[in-house]
């Protein structure tokens, strides 16, 4: 029998005073084993026998175990699991049913499916709920119904100990406190699949080593964070261009953020992210020799694309994204009728936003596997939709993109070394809510709109890209945690904007100075070991869940062989009398860059600039290319998605966890389910086969002993 809770009380009494009394205990029954706290992690509240509701089209599943409110999350550890190795692992968060506070966006008590308040600190209950209902930030729902046989009034100092918790999380102590739980651990977990950190010169060498990029090379320049505190240590310029000369042309873009390398094409073109000019500053022919190295690599022809005009800016992404949380999780008292939903979801524009950057990721592919060129993508700040583009013209162009362990390395390489802030963007505490913007879910958005349209050609499946949306939420590992590199090693996020300029000093950095000064600085070997990152699965997800990131209709292809030089074709060949160019693909046109350094007061003209081609002409001239091209060709592995009428799709299996009559649909995806069951029939049929055969060997053998016998008796 199971044992009663330490906090128990009779109906005669007051829910309240209870609720004042056990929250007195900070600390009860740590010593379950249902739950194992992390380092500074305390159990303020515990209920046995509770119910995790599943809803389903046809019904729903209750799913008994216990739940947890703690100094860090809400957590459920149910009775018994799907399998024995399930049960066998330990996990210390476990993302399908643990939730950090900060992240649960509200919390509703429900009595008598009549009584709905919104639970806040400081308004107290005024009757014992029997079902609580969690929505979390990511459009989860977490639904719990207590049991009939006198534990309802649990819920009550349940409810208000999560409310409570909730709001002394807010603190900037307990934060720090929160994110540095799991700074020590006794041991290091293997990665399901091998991931490049790219955190070192080795990880870069390797990357240009699998591209073949061999007229690029690795600078130490930022070694030390001090040149550019939201660039990583390491990244990638041309071979030709000295550090000394490096060094001249950071003063001469925003944020310090000077054009990098990214990605080489098979065919020999190569693809580029840089920050925008800056206006106030005057080069000198040196600076724009170095620039200009910069911008070319060892090409003849360079296209800058400006993200900032043809693409929907942060503001107009998080825009769109409050409407569509406002519409698939609204409240059941003020429903949207059902004839006005899909009029509401258009009126959301957020599908319009995965149309865009599909669309302009499709053009650039096709610029780089046009000719042997270098594009050049410029934002003003270079932190959010470079970040988008980049990572999705590399899922559609390279297949190694396409795979686990590549789509991890990209999500490293574009995102997390690159130095988007995610801190900012996530707004995990609701500190930043003027910077909130969900930019790293539309690309994961525009990444299922390709798995659903190019099935065979991904890995991995859409309960992966559920997965990593969720663990964006997840305050317990440090890859979604903070804002930059340079936060990443100091573990805190107060220098990712201390950079200042002055016409004497030129640019610097306040707070480096501060904690060099003072001797505080410490390399990467001193400082204590860093939080898990996300991409060890094992600690946040059992392993029948894992299984489903695996999707069985993958076709692996071979690769062709890349190299150095790139693969001059037809569409390759250079005009030599062509001299060196800048183009500017901007709202559709391509116009010829004059001067080479833009100013502000420079308006560009369209005159002798070419229309830049639509997404249908595109698929055209690529059903064509493909056509006469081998199957062996570089870019035969292209994928242009179609971005027309109803191929761009609501993401239901992210957007409408919400809603209780498909919630439960989410559990497991389609293909993996009949993947599954033909498996387990390919074993029966095979047991069935290998029964068959024995019957008859035994019926062969007897009908030998049988003729033996009767011709003896003869």
């Amino acid at each position: 029998m199971l044992p009663r809770p330490k906090n128990t009380f009779t109906l005669k009494q007051d829910p309240r005073d209870t609720m004042v009394k056990s929250a007195k205990s900070p600390k009860i029954s740590d010593r379950r084993v249902g739950l194992k706290c992390l380092p500074g992690e305390h159990v303020h509240e515990e209920s046995l026998r509770v119910r995790k509701r599943l809803h389903f089209k046809d019904g729903y599943h209750d799913v008994f175990g216990t739940l947890y409110c703690t100094s860090h999350r809400i957590a459920f550890r149910p009775d018994c699991f799907n399998s024995t190795q399930d049960s066998s692992e330990e996990v210390i968060f476990d993302s399908d049913n643990d939730i950090a506070l900060p992240c649960a966006d509200r919390i509703l008590a429900v009595a008598n499916q009549s009584k709905v308040k919104v639970v806040t600190p400081s308004l107290s209950l005024k009757f014992v709920p029997e079902e609580l209902l969690v929505y979390c930030r990511g459009f989860r729902l977490m639904h719990f119904h207590f049991s009939d046989n006198g534990l309802k009034t649990e819920a009550f100092s349940m409810t208000n100990t999560m409310a409570k918790n909730q709001q002394v999380i807010s603190s900037v102590v307990k934060q720090e406190a929160m994110l540095r739980s799991l700074d020590k651990r006794e041991s290091t977990t293997v990665m399901d699949y091998p991931t490049n950190m790219f955190e070192s010169v080795m990880d870069w060498e390797n990357e240009i080593e699998r591209l073949g990029a061999t007229s690029w090379r690795v600078t130490p320049l930022n070694e030390r964070c001090d040149t550019c505190t939201s660039l990583s240590k390491y990244f990638v310029v041309p071979c030709k261009l000295l550090d000394n000369d490096l060094k001249n042309t950071f003063a001469h873009f925003q944020q310090r953020r000077i054009p990098r390398w990214s990605w080489h094409h098979p065919g020999g073109s190569d693809l580029l992210r840089s920050a925008g000019f800056q206006t106030n500053t005057d080069p000198e022919k040196e600076d724009v020799r170095s620039i200009r190295s910069l911008l070319f690599g060892n090409h003849s022809q360079c296209v800058i694309i400006d993200t900032s005009e043809d693409l929907p800016s942060v503001a107009d992404i998080q825009a769109s994204f409050l409407k569509l949380r406002a519409l698939c999780c609204s409240d059941t008292s003020t429903p949207v009728p059902n004839e006005k939903w899909l009029s509401s979801l258009e009126g959301t524009r957020w599908l319009d936003h995965v149309r865009s950057y599909l669309k302009k990721a499709s053009e650039v592919s096709m610029l780089l596997s046009e000719r042997n060129r270098c594009i050049v993508l410029q934002e003003p700040e270079d932190r959010d939709v470079n970040c988008l583009l980049t990572s999705l013209v590399q899922v559609l162009s390279d297949p190694h993109s396409r795979t686990l362990s590549g789509f991890q390395s990209l999500v490293q390489k574009e995102w997390v070394s690159a130095g988007h802030p995610f801190l900012q963007r996530i707004n995990h505490f609701r500190q930043y809510d003027k910077e909130e913007s969900p930019v790293f879910l539309l690309f994961l958005d525009c990444v299922c709109q390709c798995l659903q349209q190019f099935p065979t050609t991904f890995e991995f499946t859409e309960s992966y890209l559920l997965a990593l949306y969720d663990s964006t939420y997840n305050l317990f590992c440090g890859t979604f945690t903070h804002n930059c590199p340079w936060d990443r090693i100091r573990g805190s996020q107060r220098h990712s904007s201390s950079q200042t300029y002055t016409p004497v000093n030129g640019w610097r950095d306040i707070v480096r100075e501060k904690i060099l000064l003072n001797g505080d600085y410490k390399s990467v070997d001193e400082v204590k070991s860093p939080p898990p990152t996300v991409w060890e699965w094992s600690l946040f997800y059992r392993h029948s869940r894992r299984q489903q990131f695996l999707n069985p209709m993958y076709h692996i292809r071979k690769q062709a062989v890349l190299n150095g030089n790139g693969l001059m074709h037809n569409a390759d060949k250079l005009d030599v009398s062509d001299p060196c160019n800048v183009y500017l693909l901007s709202k559709g046109v391509l116009v010829l860059q004059s001067p080479f350094f833009p100013r502000k007061s420079v308006t560009v003209s369209k005159r002798g600039g070419r229309r830049s081609q639509s997404v249908e002409s595109l698929l055209e001239e690529e059903k064509q290319f493909r056509s006469n091209m081998s199957p062996d060709h570089p870019t035969a592995d292209l994928l242009l998605p179609l971005c027309v009428g109803p191929w761009v799709r609501l993401w239901k299996r992210c957007y409408l966890r919400c809603a209780t009559e498909v919630q439960g649909d989410s559990q497991r995806p389609p293909v993996a389910s009949i993947a599954e069951e033909l498996k387990i029939l390919e074993e029966r049929l095979k047991n069935l086969h290998g029964n068959s055969q024995e019957q008859r060997l035994n019926g062969s053998v007897l009908s030998d002993i049988n003729g033996v016998s009767s011709s003896s008796y003869r």
